[in-house]
């Protein structure tokens, strides 16, 4: 029986690359020059520090510039206040992953609203959709693409 997963996913190693390459041009650019402007990836948030919010700002389109040309899609970003202490300010970026529970209802109440012979379950941050038949699991694949959710989808482990 055919089936394919639904997930949201962030390739952390590339993520790890366009910090790494936001971190060089932060230290090569002059006007972060003898800032202290800084990237850091700890688990599944980047952390940004600099002088200034503005300088903060400067850094946010860089690291979704460089985070983009790696191919990591930069809806999964979740981009907290500001915060400011006395000549630093520091801004914290949450990478998000995983289906939640109500994602995972609301995608398989559409995939059951569709009316086509398909299955869904949520599995853990997953959902699983499964059908007899590959032209309809290319039809829900289709429709996932073309409905707007607040995460990113990918589509993997497709199985004949």
């Amino acid at each position: 029986m055919p089936s394919f997963d639904v997930v949201s996913e962030v390739n952390m190693h590339e993520v790890d690359n366009a910090v790494d390459q936001a971190n060089r041009e932060v230290g090569t650019r002059f006007d972060f020059k003898d800032s202290n402007a800084r990237y850091e990836r700890v688990e599944a948030q980047v952390n940004l520090t600099a002088q200034s919010e503005f300088q903060l700002q400067q850094m946010l389109d860089i690291i979704r510039t460089k985070l983009a040309k790696r191919g990591v899609d930069t809806g999964c970003l979740d981009v907290k206040e500001v915060e400011i202490s006395g000549r630093e300010a520091r801004q914290q970026i949450i990478l998000r992953q995983g289906i939640s529970a109500e994602l995972g209802k609301r995608i398989s109440k559409m995939v059951k609203d569709s009316k086509s012979k398909v299955q869904a379950s949520i599995q853990g941050d997953k959902v699983r959709i499964s059908g007899k038949n590959r032209d309809d699991l290319q039809g829900v694949i289709a429709m996932l693409r073309s409905t707007e959710f607040e995460l990113p989808l990918q589509f993997n482990n497709f199985r004949d």
